[in-house]
């Protein structure tokens, strides 16, 4: 029996995410364009964090590109067999 994972969750969680550090790239860019060349958090720092989130924002894009193709796919779908019980394909 093979593991699988439960790809609605996932695809919520990574939506949620995807917009959380979209959110905070896009902060961090203004942060960085308002900051000036001083003692940290300086625009170096807050241009890492941008960086960081928009690296995080592009993996969460990522697993929903695998999720998609995996539902299109027809796995981690439930269906009924002939006793009730749920199998899944």
């Amino acid at each position: 029996m093979n593991a699988r994972s439960d790809l609605e969750l996932r695809r919520l969680l990574a939506r949620i995410f995807l917009v959380l550090f979209v959110c905070g790239a896009v902060a961090f860019a203004v942060l960085a364009a308002l900051a000036g060349p001083g003692p940290a958090p300086n625009r170096g720092t807050y241009a890492l964090f941008c960086a960081l989130c928009a690296g995080f924002a592009g993996l969460a894009w990522l697993d929903l590109t695998v999720v998609r193709r995996r539902l299109a796919a027809g796995q981690g779908r439930a269906e009924q067999d002939g006793g009730g019980r749920r199998k899944i394909r």
